[in-house]
């Protein structure tokens, strides 16, 4: 695991006992050569209609304050 995609699965884990609190979880799809994320929403994370919510007040804030070097963030569902 490369150090930028360790550092992305520390802040994943601040935020995951929320998500795992409703039935769901996320997880790292892929991490391009220009630190674009891809992120995979999995349980009821996948099929909630506040994901997009989820996505950019909790999880991309967290990732942006912990790793400001990462592009663009975004999730695709199961």
């Amino acid at each position: 695991m490369t150090e930028l995609a360790t550092r992305i699965e520390a802040a994943l884990d601040t935020v995951r006992p929320f998500l795992k609190a409703d039935g769901g979880d996320v997880e790292v799809v892929s991490i391009s050569d220009n630190n674009n994320l891809v992120l995979r929403f999995l349980g009821s994370c996948n099929s909630c209609s506040m994901s997009d919510m989820t996505l950019k007040a909790g999880i991309e804030d967290t990732l942006r304050r912990s790793i400001p070097e990462l592009g663009t963030i975004t999730a695709i569902k199961a």
